[in-house]
């Protein structure tokens, strides 16, 4: 390709001297040429480039059809279950139901019936009708003194600084219209988190933003003094996320405007990454006695803590300084390796962590295994979309499910997955101001409550469907997968099941021993 770039220019100096006899012509050729020459130049003696060195001007053909290759497989190619992380069908669900639109659909499923990997459930030929009470549960045990009267659906943890302040805005209109309640994501309490009035649950992650001294440690009295918002409903400690179990929340520098370093006191321009782990306690014993201190400086609030299950034992360590200490958390959020975040190492993202399916059975277990699980709510996060997908978390022991990613669809996300560039198409994951003015508050305030009511409702339905009128009665045996043999096992039959006070028996079933043997209730 150089020896036609070389020719090309002969051929444009030539050109040059042919100008004064066919000048129009010959102009506007050069204007199209000289450029051509210009960049052709920088590419073979300047780009580190190999394409382009080898194939100057041209090669950026290349470059162009990558960077708009997500967009063309999406639009032209994809199927309607192809897409990844979340299909087109699931994605135009979630459209359809915050805007008010048909969600039926006609001529039968598009899923092959017999296809492995497919969930499906037990139906009744006794269906009940649901009450609306059933949508709403109490979060907070004996040792919380202000319950909260919780939606079975949330938004799940989205922060100030990974969304723009429009969509953080709507998302908490939303929560208010619907009567739910609105996660901060560790990033701290914005002002836009509170400016629409919806209900907050504050997550305090391992960089205590909203909460720190200058050292970047936990300060307790800015923490009381935000925990006593009335508009503060719940507390959660973030141990670690699914996306990124293991590692501190990550917000590139492109986002970090003089505005967040403000909210999160922290230095403008340049990369936040929380830490790894939390300064402020150590171990199982740690952690709980922490939470103690959390509930209290929040004035008997219920506080809970979140994290994606990795080691058993760890977990179970957790448990068994429950027992010792006495001190219970009011929930925990159980997060999936399959969860979103704005940002995060490959490595992180692909290969650490249990998918929400086996660390929600093996959290849920435990605590009923230790005669814990009636005490403690658990909340189900990571790929939640459908009214299905709400009664396979609770059949694996759920009492409610947080949502981040289909709000964020609700809003008007359209997984262009350019969360970690400010340059997001749709202005909800960008600090650019005048791209995040494409969220009209109003309307997509309205759009996730929507879609938020919408999707109760499917639950409610599926759940009738079922012949249960309340969400506690689902049971793994309700819901089934299909293996690759043709064969279906329920998810009773695919992860093991432990009676009430099991652990604490002398038959504790093989799978759960070594780990239970190795936990300790004063180091992770």
């Amino acid at each position: 390709m150089r020896g036609y770039f070389y020719l090309v220019t002969i051929l444009s100096l030539l050109l040059v001297g042919l100008a004064s006899t066919l000048w129009p012509a010959v102009l506007w050729l050069l204007a199209l040429l000289i450029p051509c020459i210009l960049i052709g130049l920088y590419d073979i003696f300047v780009s580190r480039s190999n394409v382009l060195t080898n194939y100057p001007v041209i090669g950026h053909l290349r470059y162009m059809l990558e960077f708009i290759s997500p967009e063309i497989h999406q639009y032209f190619i994809e199927g309607p279950h192809d897409g990844r992380p979340f299909n087109r069908e699931q994605r135009n669900i979630v459209y359809v139901r915050a805007s008010g639109g048909d969600s039926t659909m006609p001529f039968g499923t598009q899923y092959e019936p017999m296809e492995s990997g497919l969930e499906f459930a037990r139906h009744s030929l006794a269906p009940v009708t649901v009450a609306d009470a059933v949508f709403r549960i109490r979060v907070g045990g004996a040792q919380c003194t202000r319950p909260y009267e919780a939606s079975r659906v949330n938004i799940s943890a989205m922060s100030f600084g990974a969304l723009s302040a429009n969509a953080i805005r709507a998302l908490n209109r939303g929560a208010r219209l619907g009567g739910f309640c609105h996660n901060t994501g560790e990033g701290g309490l914005s002002p836009y988190h509170l400016e629409q009035g919806g209900d907050i649950c504050w997550q305090i992650g391992t960089g205590y933003f909203g909460c720190r001294d200058r050292d970047g440690r936990f300060a307790p009295e800015d923490f009381r003094r935000s925990a006593h918002r009335e508009q503060v409903k719940l507390i959660e400690l973030k141990l670690s996320q699914g996306a990124k179990p293991s590692h501190g929340g990550v917000l590139p520098a492109a986002k970090v405007s003089d505005e967040i370093a403000r909210i999160r006191e922290i230095a403008p321009g340049e990369d936040c990454i929380s830490p790894p782990a939390h300064t402020a306690f150590e171990g199982p014993t740690g952690l709980l006695e922490f939470i103690a201190r959390l509930r209290q400086l929040a004035d008997g609030k219920p506080v809970g803590f979140k994290l994606c299950i990795g080691r058993p034992d760890e977990f179970m360590g957790i448990v068994k300084a429950m027992k010792t200490t006495g001190i219970l958390p009011d929930f925990i959020t159980v997060d999936g390796a399959e969860g979103g975040t704005g940002a995060a190492p490959f490595e992180f993202s692909d290969s650490l962590g249990l998918p929400l399916n086996e660390g929600l059975n093996l959290v849920h277990n435990v605590l009923v295994g230790a005669g814990l699980r009636d005490d403690i709510r658990l909340i189900a996060s990571g790929k939640v979309t459908t009214g299905f997908d709400i009664i396979v978390k609770m059949a694996l022991g759920a009492d409610m499910v947080n949502m981040a990613r289909p709000m964020m669809f609700a809003l008007g996300c359209i997984q262009a997955r350019r969360c970690n560039t400010n340059t997001c198409p749709s202005g909800v994951t960008t600090q650019d101001r005048a791209r995040g003015r494409a969220v009209d508050v109003e309307l997509r305030g309205r759009h996730v409550c929507n879609f938020h009511a919408e999707t109760l409702r499917s639950f409610g339905d599926l759940l009738g469907a079922l012949g249960y009128a309340d969400p506690g009665q689902l049971r793994a045996a309700d819901i089934y997968r299909r293996l690759d043999s043709g064969q279906a096992l329920s998810y009773a039959q695919w992860y093991p099941q432990l009676a009430p006070n099991q652990l604490d028996s002398d038959d504790i079933p093989p799978a759960f021993v070594e780990p239970w043997q190795r936990a300790s209730a004063q180091a992770f």
